[in-house]
C-alpha cells in the first residue's frame, strides 16, 4: 500500500513566500511547522537562504533569508523528528554566507538552479556538502530546455557528488508521458543517485503528475498545504498524504492548520487554478505574466492574452 522509501517534503513557506514576498508572522509559520511535525511529514523547507546584499529586507521578509536567530524562534524548544530545509538559488547566495552544519538548525539545502548554469550548482552542492549538509539539485524548467542540453547538465550531475537531483515542472506545462519520459532519462543517466519531483499546478495536474512520478519510482516528493505557491500553486500536501496511505502520516493536523490559517490568508493573496496561469501553462511559459494580469484591478480579454502570448506580442 505505500513505500517506506518515499520521503515528503513541504515547501509552504518557501513557494508560498513568493506571493507574498515572504511577509509570514513568526505565528504563522511556528503553526505550519508544528503541524507538519505533527503530520509526520519528512522535511519542512522553511524558506530560502540568501545574501542580504542582494535582497532589501524593507521588501523581503524573514523566510527570503532564513537566519539562524530566526528559525530558532520558530522550532525552538520543540522536539521533532522532522528535518528542516533551506533553498539556495544560484547567484542569490554567497557560499560564505552559509554556515558550517554545526552552527545551523537546518539540516538540508537544496540548490535550484538552470541547466546551463548546472556547473555552478553542483559546486554549491559540494560546498554544502563539506559543510555538512544533506543536499540536493533541483533542475528548473526543463520544459524549456532542448534535449542536448538537458543530456549535457545530466552527465554533467553523474559525475558529481550529488546525491539527489529533483525533477522540476517549474512552468506546470507538463502531462504524465513527459514526468515518464524524463523520469527515465534521469534514472537512466544517474545511477545511484535519488530523484525528486516538483511540481506546479497550471494545468491542474500537479497531484496527478506527482502520482506519476511515485509509479516511475521517483521517492523524494515536494508539496504544499492547500496547494499554496507561485501562481497556480504546487501539488496539495493534503491530497499527497491521502494518496500515501502510510501510516506514519496523520492527516489531522493538515485539516487542522488549514482551516485555521490557509483558508483565511486564501480570502488575502490569491493562488491556485486560474485561466491566465492555464495560458501560461499550456504554452510552456513562466508564469510571471500571469501573476502580473491576476494582480491586475480587472482581468484582461483572456483571448487576447492567449493570442498575445502564443505570438510572442509583448505585454503592456
Amino acid at each position: 500500500m505505500f513505500r517506506p522509501q518515499i520521503k515528503v517534503l513541504d515547501c509552504t513557506i518557501r513557494d508560498g513566500g513568493l506571493i507574498n514576498k515572504w511577509q509570514f508572522s513568526d505565528d504563522f509559520v511556528r503553526k505550519v511547522f508544528l503541524a507538519l511535525s505533527r503530520a509526520g511529514v519528512d522535511y519542512m523547507e522553511i524558506g530560502y537562504k540568501s545574501s542580504e546584499k542582494y535582497f532589501p529586507r524593507s521588501e523581503n521578509g524573514a523566510w527570503k533569508f532564513c537566519t539562524e536567530d530566526d528559525i530558532k524562534k520558530i522550532v525552538g524548544g520543540f522536539d521533532t523528528k522532522m528535518k528542516l530545509s533551506a533553498m539556495a538559488d544560484i547567484g542569490r547566495i554567497d557560499p560564505e554566507d552559509i554556515p558550517p552544519k554545526k552552527d545551523s538548525v537546518l539540516d538540508m539545502i537544496r540548490v535550484a538552479c538552470y541547466a546551463h548554469e548546472v556547473d555552478k550548482g553542483i559546486s554549491l552542492v559540494h560546498h554544502c556538502m563539506d559543510k555538512g549538509y544533506e543536499t540536493t539539485i533541483n533542475l528548473m524548467a526543463v520544459s524549456k530546455v532542448l534535449e542536448k542540453d538537458l543530456d549535457e547538465a545530466l552527465e554533467d550531475l553523474s559525475k558529481s557528488s550529488v546525491p539527489v537531483v529533483y525533477l522540476v515542472d517549474s512552468f506546470g506545462a507538463m502531462y504524465s508521458e513527459q514526468i515518464h519520459y524524463l523520469a527515465k532519462k534521469y534514472f537512466e543517466a544517474l545511477p545511484g543517485k535519488e530523484l525528486g519531483i516538483h511540481a506546479h499546478n497550471n494545468q491542474q495536474l500537479a497531484f496527478a503528475n506527482t502520482i506519476e512520478a511515485i509509479i516511475a519510482g521517483i521517492n523524494r516528493i515536494d508539496a504544499t498545504l492547500y496547494g499554496m505557491g507561485r501562481g497556480a500553486g504546487n501539488c496539495p500536501l493534503e491530497l499527497l498524504l491521502s494518496f500515501l496511505k502510510n501510516p506514519k502520516f496523520d492527516i489531522r493536523p493538515i485539516f487542522e492548520v488549514i482551516q485555521e490559517i490557509l483558508i483565511p490568508l486564501k480570502t488575502e493573496i490569491e493562488w491556485g487554478y486560474h485561466i491566465p496561469y492555464m495560458i501560461t501553462g499550456i504554452l510552456n511559459e513562466h508564469p510571471r505574466s500571469g501573476m502580473k494580469v491576476m494582480a491586475a484591478e480587472k482581468l484582461p480579454d483572456l483571448k487576447q492574452f492567449y493570442e498575445d502570448l502564443r505570438d510572442g506580442t509583448p505585454l503592456d
